[in-house]
């Protein structure tokens, strides 16, 4: 049985950091805006009542009926208590881009290519595709 210990590098400690401090901020505002919804403290864009209405429409569809927002349009609803619940769930999603912004200064200091070039790439990739300029798929 061996003694060695593993310890974390510095990147992993700043990477986990940011997003374990991220975690409980976006988890924290979820409940906090999940209550505001619940509580009719702002009006929604679709009310609870009519919900059951919707559930069984394919994405197509409910965006048809109800004329939703697509893409980063649910912004200009978020005054609504069912589009704000999305502040939560977008700051969660975004996370890992600012972790890897986190740690990029990091493994600059260290010289360590490899690893600047691939957080550059992760951080362009995943902008690209949260941005909604690429359209895949049928949504």
């Amino acid at each position: 049985m061996s003694n060695l210990k593993t310890q974390a590098s510095e990147e992993q400690m700043a990477y986990a950091g940011v997003l374990n401090v991220g975690m409980w901020f976006g988890l924290a505002l979820l409940i906090i805006t999940f209550f505001v919804y619940i509580s009719g403290v702002l009006p929604s864009y679709v009310p609870i009542d009519d919900l059951p209405k919707y559930w069984t429409m394919r994405v197509h569809d409910f965006n048809v009926a109800l004329n939703a927002p697509t893409g980063w349009h649910w912004t200009s609803l978020v005054g609504r208590g069912d589009y704000l619940n999305f502040v939560g769930i977008a700051i969660l999603s975004g996370l890992t881009i600012l972790c890897y912004l986190v740690i990029l200064p990091i493994l600059i200091r260290k010289k360590d290519t490899p690893y600047v070039v691939i957080a550059i790439v992760e951080v362009l990739v995943l902008s690209l595709a949260a941005s909604g300029l690429l359209k895949v798929g049928g949504h």
